[in-house]
């Protein structure tokens, strides 16, 4: 079962993520080296790290992507309290990072729980609405109980306070409920009250330092100290051109642009490969979320489908904040781009939910592309079959008589 398995894997999309990571390692050593001399440590410093983290990351990538994906159904609620204890420990051991307490230290390095609050969310969301499909149409029943368990995960990441997780997390479960086929009606009255929760939050509720990456975002020269970073991303950006300056030749990591190995990758990835690195890493990451979609259409499991839908739309979901964010679309959340940033938590849960997609490829290929028992045993190659009567007819046709 295993070689059926591994031979029904999807290749291009293994081939995606590798090339990604591969590039991310490139540009976070190239963009990170100045800041690793700025903390007096060596040049390779957070290249090394990251390296680790990549080597970790594809043995998370290659045991769940050979592990049954309908296994995790059996799997949710201790994957949903282990993510619930660790966002509650936050607070009790958490460390302060950017006037955030999201991170917890451990042997030197750094988890940060909302992170696995990710996939916890689409494995949850994918179980349970999977099993509700028969009266998915009852608000009550099917979906409310659900929202409760995301709401209360949402609301421990945003006291923390990340406001970038939580909306990732809840677009996330938007994306998942609107794939689980619940009514329109439903979708139209949990959009209206995301709606109106969000003007409250920021009405009434949300910090001075949260409101004024708005005026860092949309109004930037006129607030130069909110718009530090967003400034630097733009001469980043424009300073690349087509082709760029070169690799290791970008001048806006030298301490201009704050966190280049990280939130703002993207610009550095623009001044040193120009628009053409840019395009290139914008086409892989699109490239894994269309067959992150293709997959969930395909399978004809709901808890599969789900499974895929989710992993594809939290990519592209965090591909869109983060390059919202350098390019002055949307305000700066310390959202990191999938890949190619620096940071342990967010690749490693990246790659152990590419491997749960590469797994629902394989089980949705193995389907479609049945292959035959005797094909796989060594022992009993295909052979033609023989009986009493000759393959050659013709052979035991009497002779005319003369």
């Amino acid at each position: 079962m295993l070689k059926k398995l591994i031979k029904n894997m999807d290749y291009s999309l293994i081939a995606a993520t590798l090339c990604l990571c591969i590039f991310g390692l490139v540009m976070i050593y190239s963009s990170s080296y100045w800041v690793a001399f700025n903390y007096g440590r060596e040049a390779d410093f957070f290249f090394n790290r990251q390296l680790i983290f990549v080597l970790g990351g594809t043995l998370v990538f290659c045991l769940s992507s050979i592990f049954p994906y309908k296994a995790y159904m059996k799997l949710t609620k201790l994957v949903l309290t282990i993510t619930v204890f660790l966002l509650i420990l936050v607070f009790l051991l958490g460390k302060v990072v950017n006037n955030a307490q999201s991170w917890i230290s451990l042997g030197g390095f750094n988890l940060q729980p909302a992170e696995a609050a990710k996939i916890a969310i689409i494995i949850y969301l994918s179980s349970i609405l999977s099993k509700k499909q028969s009266y998915i149409s009852d608000f009550n029943k099917a979906i409310a109980p659900p929202l409760i368990v995301v709401g209360f995960i949402a609301l421990l990441i945003l006291m923390q306070p990340d406001f970038g997780s939580m909306l990732i997390l809840v677009s996330i479960a938007a994306c998942i409920l609107v794939c689980a086929r619940i009514r329109f009606r439903h979708v139209a009255i949990l959009g209206i009250a995301s709606a109106v929760l969000m003007v409250i939050f920021f009405l009434f509720v949300a910090s001075d330092e949260q409101l004024s990456r708005f005026k860092g975002a949309y109004s930037p020269f006129e607030h130069q100290k909110e718009g530090y970073q967003l400034i630097n991303s733009y001469v980043a950006i424009s300073a690349g051109g087509m082709e760029g300056v070169g690799l290791g030749n970008g001048r806006t990591k030298y301490g201009y642009l704050p966190e280049g190995q990280t939130d703002f990758i993207i610009a550095n990835v623009s001044e040193e490969f120009g628009f053409v690195g840019v395009l290139a890493s914008i086409t892989g990451l699109f490239y894994i979320v269309i067959r992150g979609f293709i997959i969930g259409l395909r399978c004809k499991d709901t808890f599969g489908r789900l499974l895929a839908f989710g992993v594809a739309s939290m990519i592209g979901i965090q591909s869109f904040i983060n390059l919202g964010a350098a390019t002055g679309i949307l305000p700066v959340t310390g959202v990191p781009l999938p890949f190619l940033s620096y940071g342990g938590s967010s690749l490693l849960v990246i790659m152990f939910s590419m491997g749960i997609l590469t797994n629902v490829s394989a089980f949705v290929n193995l389907k479609r592309n049945p292959v035959p028992e005797d094909a796989l045993e060594k022992d009993k190659p295909l052979r033609p079959v023989r009986n009493n009567v000759t393959s050659f007819p013709y052979q035991n046709k009497k002779k005319p008589a003369h």
